[in-house]
């Protein structure tokens, strides 16, 4: 679909009712400048934010949750079930544009992605000047939940290619696998027309929690698991507010509705994994292959390349030569702190994930300058030098992110439970584990651990601010 990036060239709409809401919702696309990306925006709602479609605004633990649909959130505005949209938009390589809203969930259509696709072929597609943005995954990330049977893998290759693989346990379904090998040539003929789908029971039980109100034999696959009589058709008739008869049929499908591919179901998981993965907000060149997944998992996996992306846009920015087993080597750590001699205490940062982990590295030699008086008969690191380390790694995880890192500086306000486990002396080497406990916009909270050949010598919780210099 070419290297430029690229949004509609005009607004187009339409309308109908979303899936578990049951709210009548218009769903507008607009054209949005280079690197806007996708956001979507609630009409109905007095200053509404513009909610980026990134993992970070994933909402869990709602009435509408992970399990049965993606939501986004921000500021206590919520978007439901946006995983066919997204797919939409990334099935036809569109960057950029505003999605309004003036409800708080898209229409279902027929439970694909088809109608979007359509729409948005309506409006037309234009390039713009700036190049696409990718991630390049080139060492394998996995992800598994063996209670669940789920497994996941990011493959290195050169595009962006995705394998689903599931097993359904139903004589109606049994196991299916699909596979995406060029989005341009696929996607919309192969994938975006699959739609959600069912079993009985479950409708059943979604129905019973108050959700699938706009849900209809019309926009959903409903797959029959169990023997049912008149009065379960009855009582479906009536669940679904329809006039016409419905029916066990012999498809092991109600109303003995057709599939529109033999495996179906499994194209419909792929391209829920499309969608949700697109919370990476970036493009991929990844083989994904995925087996039994769900949004739950796939938010999860999203999260990871995700993080990924993060790691490798940040070590571009300070890391000129990439070394063997080196994140930041000292050149990039004084690019990202202001410390210099004789209070740079870090050599390397050795793992980082960012928002979450960092780990350095501090080689204590001879020649420091405190072992002149701490002790002159027996050298030993100050304590507090070592806490000071650690928390210099912890102010590069917090920094790293920071448009202007020049003019900003890390404040501790505060550290706990601070203990000293062994001396540190001449030789040693501090391995030094920062992880992040709580984030809020400016401070932060993170616990620390720093070792010598494998034992702690030192730990602190620690709480700081970023303030400008």
């Amino acid at each position: 679909m070419g290297s430029k990036q690229r949004t509609i060239k005009s607004p187009v709409s339409f309308e109908g009712y979303g899936l578990h809401t049951g709210n009548k919702t218009h769903i507008t696309f607009k054209p949005a400048a280079e690197n806007y990306g996708r956001c979507f925006f609630r009409t109905d709602v007095p200053n509404s934010p513009e909610i980026p479609a990134l993992v970070e605004y994933v909402q869990q633990n709602q009435a509408i949750d992970s399990l049965r649909g993606t939501t986004l959130a921000k500021d206590g505005v919520h978007v439901h079930t946006v995983e066919h949209v997204l797919a939409a938009l990334v099935g036809l390589g569109i960057d950029n544009v505003l999605i309004e809203l003036d409800a708080n969930e898209p229409p279902i259509g027929d439970g694909s992605a088809m109608p979007f696709v359509n729409k948005l072929l309506e409006a037309g597609i234009r390039e713009q000047d700036a190049d696409k943005e990718y991630v390049v995954i080139e060492e394998p990330i996995s992800y598994s939940d063996e209670r669940r049977g789920i497994e996941f893998a990011a493959l290195p290759t050169d595009d962006y290619r995705l394998t689903v693989m599931v097993d359904y346990r139903n004589p109606a379904l049994g196991s299916q696998h699909s596979g995406l090998f060029s989005m341009e040539r696929e996607f919309i003929t192969e994938f975006a027309p699959a739609r959600t789908f069912c079993f009985l029971h479950e409708v059943e039980a979604l129905a019973e929690q108050g959700l699938i109100k706009g849900g209809d034999l019309d926009s959903a696959v409903v797959i029959v698991d169990r023997k049912l009589e008149q009065e379960d058709l009855t009582r479906l008739k009536n669940l679904f507010n329809i006039d016409q008869d419905v029916t066990i049929g012999d498809t092991g499908i109600l109303n003995n509705k057709e599939l529109r591919f033999k495996n179906e179901p499994c194209r419909h998981k792929l391209l829920d994994l499309i969608g949700d993965l697109a919370l990476a907000g970036v493009n991929i060149k990844a083989q994904i292959l995925a087996a039994r997944p769900g949004h739950q998992s796939n938010i999860e996996f999203a999260r990871m390349i995700r993080n990924y992306y993060k790691k490798k846009q940040i070590t571009r920015k300070y890391q000129d030569i990439s070394k063997k087993g080196v994140v930041f080597d000292i050149n990039a750590i004084k690019r990202i702190l202001p410390h210099r001699y004789p209070f740079l205490l870090v050599d390397q940062i050795i793992e980082f994930e960012p928002e979450h982990r960092a780990v350095g590295v501090k080689n204590v030699t001879a020649n420091e300058p405190f072992f002149q008086g701490h002790f002159p008969q027996r050298p030993v690191m100050p304590g507090v030098l070592i806490v000071e380390a650690m928390a210099q790694v912890g102010g590069i995880l917090l920094l790293n992110e920071q448009e202007d890192v020049a003019g900003k500086l890390v404040f501790f306000l505060g550290m706990d439970n601070v203990r000293f486990r062994k001396p540190v002396q001449p030789g040693d080497q501090l391995i030094m584990e920062l992880d992040m406990i709580k984030s809020r916009r400016t401070t932060f909270k993170m616990t620390g651990k720093a070792f010598v050949r494998g034992d702690l010598v030192c730990e602190a919780e620690m709480m700081a601010a970023i303030v400008d210099q």
